[in-house]
């Protein structure tokens, strides 16, 4: 069956496009909010879900990148760190490379201290490692879909045994500021209620009084618990209610598991009085997750999504965030009031490569072009410097250590989107060499999945593209990008299309070459 794959499809697009770029204005039937007297937060998470290469997937960095990296949005504007530590999927007992990690975030928070910021902790609300799978895996290549079991809020016992194991991981982590828990995507519990949710946060809130008293806990919301695990029951995915989550957060103020506060999208928040203590997730402005790892530039979104912070301040994310430098400056220029136009992006990029400003940000912009031999003539001048010295400026820690690489990349992608325009008009047309500009579209594709590594699923932030697989109808690439679903449940479906996603770009790369290999054969 191929409906799971559409819904999912639906479903992520959805996520993305629910929080972000969009700005809520305050509800009507809201309370007047005083604000707060702190400093408004400008953060951004550091997602850590999928493994591939450094230092593209961030659960590949070092020390020494965790310090450049926040360092370098510290000068920018940004003041709070999210980061996802996947502890989720670790095994009881934890590998040898597990405690390595988790010793490292211990170090990562202490460094985000020192340098005046806050560290915010994400945590699925009911996942925990299948011990036998992960235990097989290191932390750095562990699949998440591939070992993730999913504990039932209704089972007393269940629960206390996922607190402890949750308690005894995070212990290395016990001076974050904040833990957050999210509602969904991954957790809920087929057949599982509202009020177990809330019970589940009180749950967590006893746990960290355990690691440290007067961590905050931050209820995200998300798609609700309730959609959520309405959908693990017949397979039709919809958010959650306003209904519901207004039931949610007020069980959750009656709860009051002080220190609290909420995140992710602040209309919920503000329905119900409570927009001092939220923080609003502007999610999917800087990059959406997961996506095919291509470097975002040349619109506003970014920049729009940061304006005007409400309640506590605003939280941008990202997957790859090596790539995604321009929309992560542009995001925290918004938050701050701050005008953008093409002179501050150059003003950004020298101070990455000082003297070199207008060549990388000639790069970005080549990158929204449609224009084949500029593209590629750009991509030239990019290698051709690559291959100079370079001297770095003070926000050299964007760029990993590595600014051959950071050009290189940009290099790359327009190589990349040049050969797939070339495609794409050659489709569009049904021109006699499509099946050969196809075939050149897939070598540079193929080195590019290469160098950056990620396996997981493939969702375009190129519509064209989108558009013109469609139409090349290949059976190999349509059985990558809607795979046959046997599962017998819908609970078993979703879990199964999640577990596939996992590997769907490395097998869009076979799928593309064998399709690339058959039409060669089939035009002699």
């Amino acid at each position: 069956m191929t409906a799971i794959r559409t819904i999912i499809g639906i479903c992520l697009l959805l996520l993305t496009a629910f929080a972000t770029p969009t700005l809520h204005a305050a509800d009507k039937t809201a309370e007047p909010a005083q604000p707060p007297a702190a400093e408004k937060i400008i953060g951004i998470y550091v997602h850590q879900h999928w493994p591939y290469n450094h230092p593209y997937a961030a659960r590949e960095w070092s020390l020494e990148d965790w310090e450049g990296y926040v360092d370098g949005v510290k000068q920018l504007g940004y003041n709070v760190i999210q980061f996802w530590p996947v502890i989720d999927t670790m095994p009881d007992p934890l590998t040898k490379s597990d405690e390595a990690y988790l010793e490292k975030c211990r170090q990562v928070i202490d460094m985000i201290h020192s340098k005046g910021m806050k560290v915010f902790v994400c945590l699925c609300p009911n996942v925990i490692a299948d011990d036998a799978v992960a235990g097989q895996m290191t932390f750095e290549d562990r699949v998440f879909f591939f070992s993730d079991l999913r504990v039932n809020p209704g089972d007393a016992e269940a629960m206390e045994r996922m607190m402890k194991r949750r308690e005894k991981q995070l212990r290395p982590l016990a001076q974050a500021d904040a833990f957050v828990v999210i509602d969904s995507d991954p957790g809920g519990y087929p057949g599982s209620t509202t009020e177990e949710f809330v019970a589940l946060l009180g749950a967590h809130r006893k746990m960290l009084d355990q690691l440290r008293p007067g961590i905050e806990m931050l209820y995200w919301m998300h798609v609700g618990w309730p959609g959520y695990c309405r959908w693990y029951e017949t397979g039709k995915f919809e958010f959650s209610t306003e209904a519901e989550f207004d039931a949610a957060l007020k069980h959750l103020k009656e709860l009051n598991p002080e220190p609290w506060g909420l995140a992710g999208n602040i209309h919920h928040a503000n329905r119900v009085g409570q927009t001092d203590r939220a923080i609003d997730y502007r999610y999917g402005s800087v990059e959406g997750e997961p996506t095919f790892p291509l470097t975002n530039f040349g619109s506003d979104r970014a920049y729009q999504a940061g304006l005007e912070p409400t309640g506590r301040g605003v939280m941008a994310n990202a997957q790859t965030h090596c790539l995604q430098l321009p929309y992560i400056f542009a995001f925290a220029r918004g938050a701050q009031g701050k005008p953008l136009a093409e002179a501050d992006y150059v003003e950004f990029a020298d101070q990455l490569l000082p003297g070199h400003g207008a060549e990388i940000v000639a790069g970005w912009t080549a990158l929204t072009s449609v224009d084949t031999e500029h593209m590629l003539a750009t991509a030239a001048s990019l290698e051709k410097l690559a291959a100079g010295d370079l001297k770095t400026g003070p926000l050299k820690g964007l760029m990993f250590g590595d600014p051959q690489r950071f050009l290189t990349d940009i290099a790359m992608q327009l190589r990349l989107r040049a050969a797939g325009e070339k495609f794409i008009v050659a489709q569009e047309q049904e021109s006699a060499d499509a099946n050969e500009l196809f075939a050149a579209f897939v070598e540079q594709f193929s080195q590019w999945q290469e160098r950056h590594g990620y396996r997981g699923r493939v969702i375009f932030e190129w519509k064209r593209l989108d558009d013109a697989l469609a139409k090349l109808d290949a059976p190999e690439i349509n059985a990558v990008l809607h795979p046959e679903i046997d599962a017998p449940t819908p609970f078993a479906k979703i879990k199964e299309d999640y577990a596939i996603a996992e590997s769907a770009s490395a097998n869009l790369v076979k799928a593309m070459q064998a399709t690339a290999d058959r039409l060669a054969k089939e035009s002699k």
